[in-house]
């Protein structure tokens, strides 16, 4: 794990060529046939489709990517308690790192790091889990899994609310794994300022203010349409000195299915993330809707 992580710590320094990560895990099984659910997206597809799981990773590995993310971003005790799977917790997490294990195994040559997916989101419907201690306990259970189970680092991804959000950063801090922290944000045409992805009235801004002075590997603005992500970037750089990623979304969800609609050429993507490279971004690669044709074009024109 130390020669994984200080191989990204250089990277992400600024020495050779960017990172780049996968695609979207939950629009890849999606694509593969892992049915969806309302409430937990992807995640049943633990359970249900191990198979497709780890064929999802090794074809994002195939197409390049340095980093692969778990089949996470919905395990949390916070999502699956209220989706009547909360005695599955344990299992799903790290039944989940061991796909993505054995998905790096098969490619022993290559310093594959693997990032165990949080995410802090909860239905406000459920006013047990729509609170700050509860996001607290769930993602300092669900972290301490991840770790035991053998991720090199925690992904945080989509964080919306400042208070929600720092519960989740000071739990996966409490891991000593390095932390990514991911944004997501959305311009919408009546506003002249950046909105938290779908809360229109919400500013991006005050989130990250509360955000930045945790000591994370690297912030990275993710699950953002593309057009959106250069001016995401330019609010987290006044209040973050570190390193940045990137990996935008295309397309729409419907719940509980992605709509793979206005879908970008992987050109169009490089050519994207190029401008966002040149601006100080070290890490790129996707989010929902971008498969292992976009990994491999930005390998291509990025190695």
């Amino acid at each position: 794990m130390t020669e994984i992580l200080d191989r990204l710590r250089e990277r992400l320094a600024g020495r050779d060529a960017p990172l780049v990560i996968d695609g979207g895990m939950g629009t890849q099984l999606e694509r593969l046939g892992a049915p969806m659910d309302a409430r937990v997206w992807s995640a049943r597809a633990i359970d249900s489709h191990p198979d497709l799981v780890r064929a999802a990773h090794e074809a994002f590995i195939e197409a390049g990517a340095e980093v692969i993310i778990t089949n996470t971003f919905a395990s949390g005790r916070h999502m699956l308690e209220p989706a009547g799977l909360g005695d599955r917790v344990a299992d799903m997490n790290r039944r989940a790192v061991e796909l993505a294990r054995a998905a790096r195994d098969r490619y022993p040559d290559r310093p594959i790091a693997i990032a165990g997916s949080i995410c802090e989101w909860t239905s406000a419907d459920d006013p047990d889990w729509h609170d700050a201690a509860a996001i607290r306990e769930s993602v300092r259970e669900q972290a301490a899994l991840l770790a035991d189970a053998g991720v090199d680092l925690i992904a945080l991804e989509m964080c919306e609310h400042p208070e929600f959000s720092a519960a989740a950063v000071e739990s996966a801090l409490e891991t000593g794994l390095p932390l990514w922290i991911g944004v997501s944000a959305r311009q919408f045409q009546e506003q002249d300022f950046v909105s938290v992805f779908d809360h229109a009235e919400r500013p991006l801004e005050p989130l990250i203010e509360a955000l930045c002075d945790y000591p994370a590997m690297l912030v990275n603005v993710m699950h953002t349409p593309v057009p959106d992500v250069a001016p995401a970037l330019e609010i987290v750089r006044r209040h973050w000195s570190g390193p940045l990623g990137a990996y935008p979304e295309s397309g729409y969800f419907a719940m509980p299915n992605w709509q793979f609609v206005d879908i970008i050429e992987p050109a169009d993507l490089v050519a994207a993330a190029r401008d966002w490279i040149d601006g100080g971004v070290r890490l790129v690669g996707g989010c929902c809707g971008l498969g292992p044709e976009h990994i491999a074009a930005l390998r291509d024109a990025l190695h």
